[in-house]
């Protein structure tokens, strides 16, 4: 006979994995060396390796793994199938392999391209608006479970009169060429 119905019992505390066990905060998932952003994955495998990492389920690589579809060691991230290269090419979720509209996170080369464009926005910025937009993503960094700012909220719009990094480094660019030549004229 099934019971149907809330459990019997309720638990006063939930269940956390290796309780007893004294983690060395240097490791891989330590406190200083935490497990790297979930990429490249569907919304349904992203849930299910930060499941495995929040019940102790989660083994990260040590080595690269092979790809199912190219079958060059190529995989790094752990429980994924493909490589970033394969399954943004077939666009396919690297974890599952199936056909998905919207994919989980960005790969490296995204996030190199914006940093290079939001260092050289930075670099031709007043210093007064440069140390207020450190300030702000530094607060940003901190702050990751708040909700991002809208762009009512933002001092980004306030700052910055151009529309988007680009721009701004462009205008940067164009007052510096400015200010050398009117110094060569006097």
């Amino acid at each position: 006979m099934s019971r149907q119905g809330p459990p019997k019992h309720q638990n006063k505390y939930a269940w956390k994995p290796n309780a007893g066990v004294k983690i060395n905060e240097t490791e891989v998932g330590g406190r200083f060396r935490p497990y790297s952003e979930v990429t490249g994955v569907c919304l349904r495998c992203k849930e299910q390796i930060e499941w495995k990492r929040k019940y102790g389920k989660y083994k990260p690589l040590t080595e690269p793994a092979k790809c199912q579809r190219c079958s060059k060691r190529s995989v790094r991230q752990a429980h994924h199938n493909l490589c970033t290269a394969c399954a943004k090419e077939h666009g396919v979720c690297a974890k599952c392999s199936c056909r998905v509209d919207r994919i989980i996170g960005r790969d490296a080369a995204e996030v190199e391209a914006e940093q290079k464009t939001l260092e050289e926005a930075i670099k031709n910025a007043r210093e007064r608006d440069r140390r207020t937009l450190l300030r702000t993503m530094n607060k940003g960094k901190s702050h990751n479970s708040a909700k991002p700012p809208t762009n009512s909220e933002s001092k980004a719009g306030e700052l910055f009169p151009a529309a988007s990094l680009e721009e701004y480094a462009e205008f940067g660019r164009d007052d510096d060429n400015n200010t050398d030549k009117d110094q060569v004229l006097n």
